[in-house]
């Protein structure tokens, strides 16, 4: 059986499949970190799950024959209790309606123990902090696609209002090219007038001449 199909073994008892795979990582997340920390958990009649420290070693490989050292590790450890013993050996019978594994004792489920109990807690607190989390991203987003948004009007506003200093900048400037064009041209007039003059000086100097 895996956990999949422990799951759809439970899930009448529990009002639905999604509420007992819930119920299964529940108890094997509370019993991991449990263990992890050094706890002994203990459920009566089923069993109970340890740490073991391994010291430093010399192990053989089983392969090469080779001698090997092992370093110091530990490992997790699970004792099955005496009714769970009972049960697999035959000296007692399955139940067919009833729980295999006895309840525990009026009074003895007061309550988990500290460090179940830590585990589950700071798991619901990462939950709430990673959601509260996720939220003001959203929000951080949000306002920032609004404040883009803004510019981008103010810059099209901007854009607009520059457009008119701009084409009166540009006829300002070239009505200056064409009046700087036109001046030149009167002063070349101003200038050839005296030539006319001239010639009618030499006119009367000839005529003047021929009379004497």
């Amino acid at each position: 059986m895996n956990k999949a199909q422990l799951v759809e073994a439970i899930a009448d008892k529990m009002g639905g499949r999604q509420q007992a795979a819930d119920a299964v990582d529940a108890v094997l997340d509370a019993i991991v970190r449990a263990v992890v920390a050094g706890d002994r958990v203990s459920v009566t009649g089923f069993g109970s799950f340890e740490k073991v420290d391994r010291p430093a070693r010399y192990a053989r490989n089983p392969q090469t024959g080779e001698r090997v050292r092992v370093k110091k590790t530990s490992v997790p450890r699970f004792r099955a209790g005496q009714g769970f013993k009972d049960l697999v050996s035959g000296s007692k019978k399955l139940p067919k309606n009833d729980i295999a594994v006895k309840k525990a004792p009026k009074g003895s489920l007061s309550g988990p123990p500290a460090t179940i109990a830590k585990a589950v807690g700071k798991k619901a607190a990462a939950k709430k902090t990673t959601g509260a989390a996720k939220k003001a991203a959203a929000k951080k987003t949000t306002a920032a696609g609004a404040a883009k948004k803004t510019t981008a009007k103010k810059t099209t506003a901007a854009a607009k209002k520059a457009t008119p200093a701009a084409k009166k900048t540009t006829a300002a400037g070239a009505a200056k090219k064409t009046a700087a064009k036109k001046a030149p041209a009167k002063k070349a007039t101003a200038k050839k007038a005296p030539a006319k003059k001239s010639t009618a000086r030499k006119t009367a100097a000839k005529k003047t001449a021929r009379s004497k």
